[in-house]
């Protein structure tokens, strides 16, 4: 089976997984789920469940308890683009093709289903202490807990986000930069990647080691997508190009040169390749991910 192939199957495991737990549409608040399973059900690569359930099954954890993190992670991935999109963000009305949240539901509804998926992820992830078979596993599922909001909060996604935002129209250095895709990027791409090697009991130095992991990758991923807006296909990426040169936004490319991103992409995914095949365990499929998020073209 080639690489593509198994990429489809395990993309449709993590929809399986994610229909599972989203909420059921009905009594009064029913308009606000029908926007979070809008949002959720707009399509993308499920790439951070799809982290979890590799790095689990790669230390040999049992797919019960790392399916509601699945599903968690993903719905915060979701809650953060529909908020991202919002006139008073980043004012997208198409993401992968489709209309945006806001531009279905309106502003104040879209505002709700990113607060309900933020919410209801963490609902869903406490789930997982009912799959829980020892206080080993319980005390795993803790820590995965806390590793999950913290990948989100200030310290995190809403961090990276926030300096994104305050950096709007103003000229920033590539340090600055950095930390946006640190955080807003790669903080629940980490998150992805460690949390189910939490929940599996993997070495410390395992863990450890896939966090670094996850920072080449989560910052070469965002520097391909600074790429991708310069010179990608629209329908392809599924979303309108050249809009961080039309707002005069930084980029990695406008900072550092589109030679350069390039060139930084790769010799991050290098690093991160580098560190993978030093942990103690083997996952060719997920290296051979790794390799396919730096060269994507959507």
């Amino acid at each position: 089976m080639g690489f593509d192939e198994e990429l489809r199957g395990r993309t449709e495991y993590c929809n399986r997984v994610l229909e599972r737990f989203l909420p059921e549409e009905k009594g009064y608040p029913r308009t606000v789920i029908e926007a979070m399973n809008y949002s959720v059900r707009a399509g993308g690569k499920r790439l951070r469940p799809m982290l979890t359930a590799e790095t689990s099954a790669m230390y040999g954890s049992r797919p019960a308890l790392a399916e509601p993190f699945m599903a968690a992670l993903e719905m915060i991935h979701s809650y953060s683009l529909v908020h991202d999109d919002l006139p008073e963000m980043d004012n997208d009305e198409y993401r992968r093709g489709k209309k945006t949240t806001h531009a279905v539901y309106g502003q104040g509804m879209a505002v709700l289903a990113g607060d309900g998926l933020l919410n209801y992820a963490y609902e869903t992830a406490m789930k997982s202490f009912a799959e829980a078979q020892s206080a080993e596993e319980t005390e795993r599922v803790v820590r995965a807990l806390q590793l999950l909001a913290a990948g989100a909060g200030i310290f995190g996604m809403v961090g990276g986000q926030c300096c994104d935002l305050d950096s709007e129209k103003k000229r920033i250095d590539g340090d600055t930069l950095l930390y946006i895709h640190r955080n807003k990027t790669a903080a629940m791409i980490r998150s992805g990647f460690q949390i189910g090697a939490i929940l599996a009991g993997a070495p410390e130095i395992d863990i450890r080691g896939l966090g670094e992991i996850a920072d080449d990758i989560g910052i070469a991923f965002q520097i391909r997508d600074d790429i991708l807006d310069v010179e990608g296909d629209p329908e392809e990426l599924g979303k309108t190009l050249g809009k961080d040169a039309e707002e005069a936004k930084a980029t990695y490319v406008s900072i550092f040169g589109m030679e350069k991103a390039k060139e930084d992409a790769e010799r991050m995914t290098e690093e991160a390749l580098r560190r993978f095949d030093a942990l103690s365990a083997r996952n060719p499929f997920l290296r051979e991910l790794i390799v396919s998020l730096a060269g994507r073209t959507h």
